[in-house]
């Protein structure tokens, strides 16, 4: 993916000026910045759900219209810090909208999914396993609980970007590791886009891209940004 002289405005107020950078297969990277600098901007527009105000973005080095960007959402699983789950089974959730029977389940890839995603030990505890209702919106889990069933959803899809909103916030330090190396080991050509306000959740990626000033800034790692990042603040 590259992006080519990216600029965008929210009427009078610029969020992005002057953007040119690549996302590379397999890439995993993090992004950083204060609330309102950007950041769902930035993948909003990498989606094509709103249009920059100048710029391109190249996909194989092909110029995206309204078209390939609709062929390439299909590509992206996505989990936002606002996610919908149904009043149905556990089950029933990971494979909402790809399953459509129960003939179609791929059940070896569920449990994949289930490892990756830290739901084993739930879904053990439970005397109806997968087939246990949630509730209403997850009522019947934790914080945590949901955020892993929304991971093991996005996973389930088998794309090839996965994208990330605050998507660990919920689960503990280790757990929250644990995931994340579970899915790079187990996903070696995903792509991964990972927003995070908790800077320990960003230590496995590839490397950072903090949005400052309306700029995007890469970092190789978070210990560069962190010293970087606290030099510029002294």
């Amino acid at each position: 993916i590259r992006l080519e002289r990216i600029s965008f405005s929210y009427k009078e107020n610029k969020v992005l000026e002057n953007i040119n950078f690549d996302i590379n297969r397999g890439d995993v990277i993090g992004i950083v910045g204060k609330t309102g600098t950007g950041k769902s901007t930035f993948i909003d527009i990498l989606l094509g759900l709103i249009k920059p105000n100048s710029g391109n973005i190249y996909i194989n080095n092909k110029k995206m219209n309204d078209n390939l960007f609709r062929r390439f959402r299909l590509s992206v699983s996505s989990v936002p810090q606002d996610y919908f789950l149904l009043d149905r089974s556990i089950e029933e959730n990971i494979v909402f909208g790809k399953s459509k029977s129960e003939s179609n389940i791929d059940y070896d890839l569920i449990k994949k999914v289930v490892n990756i995603s830290m739901l084993q030990d739930l879904i053990s505890s439970l005397s109806s396993g997968l087939k246990t209702f949630v509730g209403e919106n997850g009522v019947r889990l934790s914080g945590g609980q949901k955020q892993r069933l929304a991971i093991a959803r996005a996973l389930y899809k088998d794309h090839s970007l996965l994208i990330l909103d605050e998507a660990t916030s919920s689960v503990d330090n280790e757990t929250e590791k644990r995931i994340l190396q579970n899915i790079i080991n187990n996903n070696p050509t995903i792509t991964v886009i990972m927003i995070a306000h908790r800077l320990q959740t960003l230590k496995n990626c590839d490397y950072i891209i903090a949005i400052k000033n309306k700029k995007l800034i890469k970092y190789q790692n978070i210990n560069e940004y962190k010293s970087k990042y606290e030099s510029n603040q002294n």
